[in-house]
């Protein structure tokens, strides 16, 4: 399963095969911009997230340009190297959604568990979260804490080992690109928000709102970078 597994490639790695193979037969030349997203999507058959995901890797490789306010241009059409899914990372919607799958089990049973000083700690996280968006840096650590400490508390050290392993792979280079593209101080803000509203039911007690919270911000994060429109 493990040699299946290795050679398989992505889906955003199939639409990027695709794109790549139209630039090479001359449907799309030298310094040509591609069509809009939407309008991409469609002649390809794919998702909107998919081909962002895909035009991301091509970006990485040095076959296309994203071009803020502008459009994506072909920069290279010779046939380059197709980086696998180890030097770039996975695909950013499909780790979004292995973290919604395990950090909505982990939040429920962190819940169970929750004292008073636990949820000070998390308060004060998110107090900290949020002077660092007021002084204009990005709370990536912050952000981390919150979750990390949510898995610590469920007392399960494989479910807090995946939620840190699937944390950290948002520094991915197609993760990192994503963010880098698609992160602004008011999605930060948005983020804060849905933390706070997952810390109010764990205040509460509700476990099953709490894993809803959980499962409605990590939706809401894989949106702010596949499906909302470029800084």
């Amino acid at each position: 399963m493990n040699g299946i597994r290795s050679t398989e490639r992505r889906l955003y790695q199939q639409v990027a095969d695709q794109i790549r193979a139209l630039i090479q037969d001359g449907d799309f030349k030298l310094g040509q911009r591609l069509p809009a997203e939407r309008d991409l999507a469609q002649q390809l058959g794919v998702s909107r997230p998919s081909l962002r995901e895909a035009l991301i890797a091509l970006e990485i490789d040095g076959t296309v340009e994203i071009r803020m306010g502008s459009g994506i241009y072909v920069i290279n059409a010779s046939e380059r190297r197709q980086l696998t899914s180890a030097s770039i990372g996975e695909s950013p919607a499909e780790l979004m959604q292995a973290r919604a799958a395990v950090e909505g089990a982990v939040v429920v049973l962190a819940a169970t568990r929750m004292t008073p000083d636990d949820l000070a700690g998390l308060r004060q996280t998110l107090d900290a979260m949020r002077a660092e968006i007021a002084a204009g840096r990005k709370p990536i650590e912050h952000d981390r804490q919150f979750h990390t400490a949510i898995a610590a508390l469920s007392a399960n050290s494989v479910l807090a080992r995946l939620v840190c392993d699937l944390f950290d792979e948002r520094h991915s280079p197609i993760s990192t690109q994503l963010r880098e593209r698609f992160e602004t101080p008011d999605t930060w803000s948005r983020a804060l928000e849905e933390h706070e509203a997952i810390l109010a039911a764990l205040e509460a007690r509700d476990a099953l709102l709490a894993q809803s919270m959980m499962h409605a911000h990590l939706e809401e994060s894989k949106r702010r970078w596949l499906d909302s429109e470029p800084r």
